[in-house]
């Protein structure tokens, strides 16, 4: 099962709220894939981890053509927020 996302708002200190097409909000700290995976390292600059956009679909997010997130990694790894 997919978990589409509706949108995403960067945050301070490398973290993302992301809304789900089901109404759920979640938080995801990103600080760790950057620190543990060499392909987020670029994340690090906060000008580009700002540029974060929902994904065709809504099946993740991305940045550019290299830097993508899934939405299931988003749903099971995020923190709920309620809002």
């Amino acid at each position: 099962m997919h978990y589409r996302i509706s949108s995403v708002t960067p945050l301070p200190d490398r973290r993302l709220l992301v809304r789900f097409m089901n109404g759920v909000v979640k938080e995801y700290d990103f600080k760790p894939l950057i620190k543990s995976w060499d392909v987020f390292t670029p994340l690090a600059d906060n000008s580009l981890f700002k540029q974060v956009r929902v994904s065709h679909g809504g099946y993740g997010v991305e940045w550019n053509d290299d830097l993508d997130l899934s939405c299931n990694d988003l749903w099971f790894d995020g923190v709920e927020k309620v809002v």
